[in-house]
């Protein structure tokens, strides 16, 4: 197996631990790389190195400069792109044909905030105060830590990496430790981008023994945090006694809503997307799916129909339409979570149980799953299960939709299925979520802001908002005229 080190100031080192240890495919179940264990001193050493390179190289760089790398990278992600798919397939168990189309994908952030490195402008401020100038710089924070998930390593990561990059910041990343092969392979091209040492660091390992010291450390300006909402209030309350700013994306329990006048074979497939699509394990899964009672049954016919017809196994496989969940602790979750939904009163419609089928290597599938009869007070409803299980919940009208849509601590993302624009628009304002879909699941664009309300998160990710999540504006006064002032008296 392929040994990976930690990777700081441009150059790959042994952890302070001297310890390895193995990352496992889902599909096969084997172990198939060795992850060194970082620790607070490799921490130390990342950190020092992005310092260095902020108060040296890089932030002397015109930001000019800068967007010319950020869209070098860009072509040597699309040139690799296949690569780093394949990598994040054996690392997270996801479809190849997601994951390589997400590798893809990713250069465009990479392009778009190389663009934008070099706009980031202030703005003259006519003030009330004669003979004096007044204006605003926005200012890159300094050392930031980036820290990403398992189910999307590659893009969640270019989400915060470009806009931190194009703002002048430098970053130390702490990848999950489920799947961080596809973030090391990828620092090989940062050097061949041309970016000097120690602008990107990576130290892998575990939360308590390297994210924690990340987060704490005095010279870790902010925070770019994706994963549960646990984890992420656990990130919030220690970057509150550094009074540090943070950016969180974290979990969602999204309603996916359909109304009898919508489309109803586009409204199938887009259920099927917004919770089977991954096998659920993403942060926007429409796990909610609440549908108007007038079509209910004949929805629930039809989606079991054509849910019980995908195609579960190699995640390597184009024919394949649902694969592994990534970990065994998060295939022991979601089946509970099965478990608890039969407990509360919940009718299994479709699944329920893991995979045993041809293709099941490694055993952790589970076959995607439908539940009937449930409420919005259910822990399956107000929970997020992170696999592929979806509560089916009927409403009477719209404004039945809205209270059971917002009656949920999470607001990450939400659905609407319908061919009356009045209705859509009406949703679209009254769904307290981040990102509102009509007629469509699952579109996300580097143009875009996305980020979540209430225990979703904190901030916004992608599109031009994003930068200034790496920015701190200074206000610069300069009085043009030297007459003495009352020096007793605000001016």
């Amino acid at each position: 197996m392929k040994r990976y080190g930690l990777y700081i100031n441009g150059s790959w080192s042994d952890p302070d631990t001297g310890i390895w240890f193995d990352t496992q495919n889902p599909y096969t179940g084997e172990a198939w790389a060795k992850i060194a264990q970082g620790n607070a001193a490799d921490v130390d050493r990342a950190v020092a190195a992005a310092k260095a390179a902020f108060e040296g190289v890089w932030g002397t760089m015109k930001p000019t400069e800068r967007g010319k790398l950020l869209v070098r990278l860009a072509e040597l992600i699309e040139r690799d792109a296949a690569r780093l798919g394949g990598l994040e397939v054996c690392d997270n168990g996801k479809l190849i044909a997601e994951m390589g189309a997400q590798t893809k994908y990713m250069a465009e952030w990479y392009r778009y905030y190389g663009g934008l490195a070099d706009k980031i402008e202030g703005a003259v401020i006519p003030t009330d105060k004669p003979n004096i100038l007044n204006f605003t710089r926005y200012e890159p924070l300094g050392v930031v830590a980036l820290i990403t998930p398992w189910n999307s390593p590659l893009l969640l990561l270019a989400w915060k990496l470009a806009a931190a990059l194009a703002a002048g910041n430098t970053t130390v990343i702490k990848p999950s430790e489920f799947t961080s092969v596809s973030t090391l392979e990828f620092m090989s091209l940062f050097a061949e981008a041309g970016f000097p040492p120690g602008v990107v660091n990576v130290v892998t390992g575990f939360g308590l023994e390297a994210g924690a010291p990340l987060v704490a450390h005095r010279d870790v300006e902010k925070v770019a945090f994706t994963g549960s909402d646990i984890a992420g209030q656990k990130i919030y309350e220690a970057a509150a006694r550094k009074i540090m700013p943070v950016t969180l994306e974290l979990g969602g329990k999204s309603p996916n809503i359909v109304f009898a006048n919508a489309n109803f074979e586009a409204a199938i497939m887009g259920a099927i997307s917004g919770i089977f699509a991954a096998s659920g394990q993403t942060c926007i899964a429409g796990s909610r799916l609440l549908v108007q009672r007038s079509i209910h049954d004949k929805f629930v016919a039809r989606l079991v129909e054509v849910a019980g017809a995908a195609k579960i196994g190699d995640p390597m496989s184009t024919e394949t339409n649902v694969g592994p969940i990534t970990t065994r602790p998060q295939f022991q979750k979601v089946l509970d979570y099965i478990d608890i939904a039969k407990d509360e009163g919940a009718t299994c419609v479709l699944g329920g149980k893991p995979y045993t089928g041809k293709g099941a290597q490694g055993g952790q599938f589970i076959e995607p799953t439908i539940f009937t009869g449930v409420t919005n007070d259910m822990r399956i409803a107000q929970e997020e299960v992170f696999g592929p299980i979806l509560s089916v919940i009927p409403f009477e009208d719209e404004a039945e939709a809205i209270e059971i849509g917002n009656d949920i601590d999470f607001g990450l993302a939400a659905g609407v299925w319908t061919s009356d624009i009045g209705c859509a628009l009406r949703m679209s304002e009254r769904l307290r979520a981040g990102t509102v879909w009509v007629n469509t699941y699952r579109a996300v664009s580097f143009t875009s802001p996305f980020g979540g309300y209430k225990r979703s998160g904190e901030g916004r990710e992608s599109g031009k908002d994003a930068i200034k999540e790496f920015l701190q504006v200074k206000s610069v006064w300069i009085a043009h005229e030297t007459t003495p002032q009352n020096p007793f008296i605000i001016r």
